[in-house]
């Protein structure tokens, strides 16, 4: 087992969580119930998974799987936000009370600072958030490994903060087959950038659209699929300055336009601190709830007092956020109906999905930084150089681009253009 991971201190670097997103910008069946039993044993804590299969988006994948988990148990994958780490989100965000409560599995996905100086997932990058490719497509994968070797076949769900909120979205907007519902906490709708530059935006402004512009950059994702579509809780402070709480309602806009719900909340709930939830319903049930904390800052709100995790940056004591999550999801109720299982296919396929992985033979133009976080390209010492042919690449930067061409299975050269 590896050394427990601390929560480490806000920076006050340009890369800080005070500007988290802006310039740098969390698994089908299991032998039988022995195995599973003894992979709880093993498991009782957080645990590192060295290898779990095709890991496009270089991210680390760690589990939690508590006494309470039995076979067909529900899965929630977990996206720590910018600087923080997966031991300090299991710590602080009151999702292992959940877990141990209703007898789910989670994963932890973490990212690496190789993939961004500040460990936040790159929710702004295409090559990140197409399904089957990067770090969407490596998170799906940990969800498949969870249901394969843990026994979590229930249905599957996804949750994160800040940057990892705003990945979360675009986790279940890649794969709405595979996740039945999910939360985005402090984060961004999906597609409201796709650079640096427009990531600013969007967290200091947001990005002017309809709801079914929202909705299309939803639905773009797969074309042709028609659904079911994950259940979403979105909480947001309304104080909020790093991610400006325009971002939690334009991602209300898109998810119930996806759903194809009212515009207008079908209810409005006064929970603890202020917060009022606002919930739509699509076909009978809850399908999407905007949840906004008065007064509240940047972070998950947490409730120590409570027993529902703990205080520190950029979790803040105010409500369980992670315990109406679960009611809203039905994490342990059977899940949201009707809900996908991950299964044990780690990238299935709507028709079409020009978006999976590309085919022996694909050509593929990207600047240097997208082509190591897609693992086409690995970086040493400040520069790319092609997995398999070891072309190289020049500079490790968004600044260069260029097109490389997969002549074997996980090999790629570099071509003059595409």
């Amino acid at each position: 087992m590896p050394r427990p991971l601390s929560l480490r201190s806000p920076r006050t670097s340009p890369f800080a969580p005070t500007t988290l997103l802006a310039l740098a910008t969390v698994l089908a069946a299991v032998a039988g119930l022995v195995g599973l039993t003894a992979a709880r044993a093993e498991a009782a804590s957080l645990q590192r998974i060295s290898s779990f299969g095709a890991n496009p988006g270089a991210l680390d994948m760690y589990a939690y799987v508590p006494e309470s988990a039995q076979p067909g148990a529900p899965l929630v994958v977990l996206l720590h936000g910018c600087t923080q780490d997966a031991a300090a989100y299991h710590d602080h965000s009151g999702w292992d009370g959940v877990a141990d409560e209703r007898g789910a599995v989670l994963v932890y996905a973490q990212q690496r600072s190789a993939n961004n100086t500040n460990s936040c997932f790159n929710w702004f990058r295409p090559g990140d958030t197409a399904r089957g490719s990067g770090e969407t497509a490596s998170i799906r994968r940990m969800a498949a490994y969870a249901s394969e070797e843990f026994g979590a076949t229930g249905a599957a769900y996804v949750s994160g903060l800040s940057a990892g909120g705003a990945m979360a979205s675009e986790t279940l907007s890649a794969y709405p087959d595979a996740f039945a519902g999910g939360s985005v906490v402090a984060g961004l709708p999906t597609g409201c950038a796709d650079s640096l530059l427009e990531a600013t935006t969007c967290m200091n402004s947001g990005k002017q659209q309809s709801a079914q512009q929202w909705g299309d950059e939803v639905r773009a994702k797969n074309p042709g699929y028609g659904g079911p579509w994950p259940r979403v809780e979105i909480w947001h402070g309304s104080a909020d300055y790093t991610v400006r709480p325009v971002n939690g309602e334009a991602s209300r806009e898109q998810w119930v336009d996806v759903h194809g719900a009212p515009t207008e909340p079908d209810r409005t709930e006064q929970r603890p601190s202020g917060t009022v939830a606002e919930i739509h319903d699509a076909a009978g049930q809850p399908a999407v709830a905007l949840n906004t904390v008065s007064g509240m800052g940047h972070g998950t709100p947490v409730d120590p007092s409570a027993g529902c995790g703990g205080a520190g940056a950029y979790f803040l004591d105010t409500l369980c956020s992670t315990e109406y999550t679960a009611d809203f999801l039905g994490i342990g109720s059977g899940g949201a109906e009707p809900g996908p299982t991950p299964g044990p296919d780690p990238t299935p396929t709507p028709s079409p999905d020009p978006t999976d992985p590309p085919d022996e033979g694909a050509c593929v133009t990207d600047d240097n930084y997208g082509h190591v976080a897609a693992g086409r390209a690995e970086h040493r010492l400040g520069r790319a150089y092609t997995v398999g042919a070891g072309d190289d690449l020049g500079l490790w930067s968004v600044g260069v681009t260029t097109s490389v061409r997969e002549t074997g299975p996980g090999h790629w050269e570099r071509t003059a253009d595409c």
